[in-house]
């Protein structure tokens, strides 16, 4: 599914600025509205998938919603109908995101979620990287037809879903007491202080990384040429699928406030490098140093999740984090576009390495001891 996912969203920055004259703000917007509807779906498919027991059936029904709304890309003829494929394409994401991440969770012993996340981060970025490849070649072989690579993108997402039906089996859980509804009041009494401290500071991070679109739309400013736009998010990609196993491994024994640190740490310099680069070559060193970042910090925030929710509510735990984090993601991309517009690209990047900082102030001021035992 990301190979198809990519595929689109390699291009699609480019080509609604470029071809459909859309503004940066709207560019922002769209892409904040559409991540921020995944993460708020979530808190509701977690939710299902804890009072049901099951996560698979979500699973599938979101991937394979994700799967359907690839043919409107290519048929699109406005800028609507990509906003409306976009969202749906993400609520897909939402339905499905919850549920298997806690399913992750429900297979592997608590002593390597580290190690597991890593993992699937890693394998989840084989496909980021892989699809704008793709993109490349198509791209050269067919002279800029964005519509031609989108509808070659139906085919791995038509794959997906079929390897989801038959080739991934969900684990039984015996029913040892009464379903409940797991967003009541009693319920979420179950989720203490540790764990919405993790909320808050993933939402403080999305605020500081706002979405990936602006590393597009940065290498077109710095002149790469169309057909080469989604190298910059493969090298991304990269750094991040070579970093996310080793980093969610070292997760399972250091100190998680730490690594979040050097996450940042990071981040902040993948900004700087941003900002003050003014060819593309620089925009491909920034998207590396991105990519790093990521791969220490994505799978590190959801260990830190799994850590601090009970099982039982586990799901549940993952979309609310989600539905923070979309929300922050909503904010911040849309500030990035208003920078851009009326700031140009290196303001944008300097208001990202201006939150880094204060994030970074905040982990280091904040009382007490990083929780990293599992709950």
């Amino acid at each position: 599914m990301d190979v198809s996912s990519e595929m689109i969203h390699s291009l699609l920055p480019v080509y609604l600025l470029t071809v459909l004259g859309v503004s940066a703000v709207t560019i922002g917007f769209i892409e904040g509205a559409a991540e921020a509807t995944a993460q708020i779906i979530k808190i509701f498919s977690g939710a299902m998938s804890d009072y049901l027991g099951r996560r698979k059936g979500l699973a599938i029904l979101g991937y394979g919603l994700g799967a359907a709304t690839k043919p409107i890309f290519a048929l699109a003829p406005t800028v609507g109908w990509i906003l409306t494929a976009r969202l749906t394409d993400r609520v897909g994401k939402g339905i499905r995101g919850a549920p298997r991440d806690a399913l992750v969770a429900d297979l592997v012993p608590s002593s390597m979620r580290g190690a597991a996340y890593g993992l699937r981060q890693s394998l989840d970025t084989v496909g980021a990287f892989a699809g704008p490849l793709i993109a490349i070649g198509l791209m050269l072989l067919w002279a800029n037809d964005y519509q031609a690579v989108f509808w070659v993108a139906v085919i791995p997402a038509a794959l997906a879903v079929g390897l989801l039906i038959f080739g991934v089996r969900e684990p039984q859980q015996p029913v040892t007491e009464p379903r409940r509804n797991p967003i009541r009041r009693d319920a979420l009494r179950q989720l203490d202080r540790a764990y919405w401290w993790v909320v808050i500071l993933g939402a403080v991070f999305t605020l500081a990384r706002f979405s990936e679109a602006f590393l597009l739309l940065r290498a077109e400013s710095n002149g790469l040429a169309l057909a080469w736009m989604p190298i910059v998010l493969v090298t991304m990609n990269v750094a991040y699928s070579v970093s996310a196993y080793p980093c969610g491994k070292l997760a399972d024994r250091v100190n998680h406030q730490h690594l979040l640190m050097i996450g940042l740490g990071l981040l902040m310099v993948a900004d700087i490098i941003l900002a003050l680069g003014e060819h593309w070559l620089w925009t491909l060193v920034g998207s590396l140093v991105w990519g790093f970042h990521m791969g220490m910090t994505q799978g590190l925030l959801a260990t830190m999740v799994a850590n601090t929710a009970p099982k039982s509510q586990r799901g549940t735990a993952f979309g609310f984090f989600n539905l923070v984090s979309g929300l922050a993601l909503l904010v911040a991309s849309v500030l990035a576009g208003l920078l851009w517009q009326y700031g140009g690209p290196a303001l944008t990047f300097y208001g990202g390495a201006g939150f880094c900082i204060v994030t970074l102030i905040g982990l280091a001021i904040r009382p007490g001891k990083d929780r990293t035992t599992p709950a």
